[in-house]
């Protein structure tokens, strides 16, 4: 028999027969049963636990959002757009705009100065620090999660603040002309204070989270550039930075998460008013979290559903940013570490 028919036989061979069948119902039950009732019970705790989560979830929405009700429905004002907060006046008027302007200014300043520096840390203790050197580092980054937030709000006002008259001067001497730098020498308690102090408690969140995505980078990718003759950065470039892009971008959005809601170090080092300024360093602007903190202890029954009620919009930008961190981790789940 020549080559062809021997290819057409195995061809039209007809398929395996050996293939067992699906279990049926009862055979499925009948495993069921035969669980060991250690695993019924860890099966049915983490099942009651993921439950408990989404129950507590949805009363904390139910809780404010009834409560935001009670306000808005009295508002004599346009809750979205109002540049004023006084909800002791018959009728009451207040609005978010000032405070949603506050709170996605001051978190995107931090970002821009956190997001670098976390990964060019991250970088430095996975691929370039000698073994002696990165743990410590790490170490100390690892510690910066630690301090509590009102800690951070002290040291802003006692250390930062004083010092930032230099940095404030030659920004405005240099970038005083396009507006957002411009200067009037008033006390440096703005926007980018505020900016520079939730860089630095963000930092550890994202370099600690990157530094676990560079980690699980195939070891392979790495050698088969060295061996095509890449330098050190090039490995970094080619290799190690898109295996752990999705990665970055979720630890980015998980300290956004953080900066959104931060609020007595904000409160700490902020000047508060209900204005929108057009430069950063101006005195001035608030956040949701710092005028909830400010206004909470001494408001009426109503204002602190006005308060909740801006709350609520905090709460929501909070778990649509998650979300999305949430998303694009789901997006590269064969670049995990088990994969990898």
């Amino acid at each position: 028999m020549d080559i062809s028919t021997k290819k057409t036989g195995a061809a039209d061979a007809p398929p395996p027969t050996n293939i067992p069948p699906a279990p049926t119902a009862e055979q499925k039950r009948a495993a069921r049963a035969a669980t060991r009732p250690g695993d019924r019970i860890f099966l049915a705790l983490s099942r009651g636990s993921g439950i408990l989560l989404l129950v507590v979830m949805a009363a904390i929405a139910v809780f404010l959002t009834y409560r935001a009700y009670l306000a808005i429905s009295k508002d004599d004002a346009n809750f979205l757009t109002t540049f004023e907060w006084n909800t002791g006046l018959v009728p009451p008027k207040f609005g978010i705009a000032v405070l949603a302007f506050g709170t996605v200014v001051s978190s995107i300043i931090a970002m821009v100065i956190a997001v670098p520096v976390a990964v060019a840390i991250a970088l430095f203790i996975t691929h370039y620090a000698p073994r002696k050197l990165s743990g410590p580092v790490a170490y100390v980054v690892d510690l910066l999660a630690a301090v509590p937030s009102i800690v951070y709000g002290l040291w802003g006002a006692l250390v930062l603040v004083p010092y930032l008259d230099g940095l404030f001067g030659w920004l405005n001497d240099f970038f005083g002309w396009t507006g957002i730098f411009s200067w009037d020498e008033g006390a440096p308690r703005s926007m980018l204070t505020v900016g520079i102090l939730l860089a630095i408690m963000i930092l550890p969140i994202i370099t600690n989270v990157s530094r676990e995505v560079f980690r699980q980078v195939p070891q392979m990718h790495e050698e088969a550039a060295l061996a095509l003759g890449a330098t050190r950065w090039e490995v970094v470039r080619m290799a190690v930075i898109p295996f752990g892009r999705s990665g970055v971008i979720s630890a980015s959005m998980l300290g956004l998460g953080r900066a959104l809601g931060e609020t007595m170090a904000v409160a700490t080092v902020l000047s508060p008013d209900f204005d929108i300024h057009a430069s950063l360093l101006n005195p001035g602007g608030g956040t949701f979290a710092q005028n909830i903190a400010s206004k909470f202890n001494e408001a009426t029954e109503f204002g602190r559903d006005a308060l909740i009620a801006s709350g609520l919009v905090l709460f929501v930008i909070t778990l649509l940013v998650n979300g999305a961190a949430r998303m694009i981790i789901a997006r590269r789940k064969e670049y995990s570490g088990a994969n990898a």
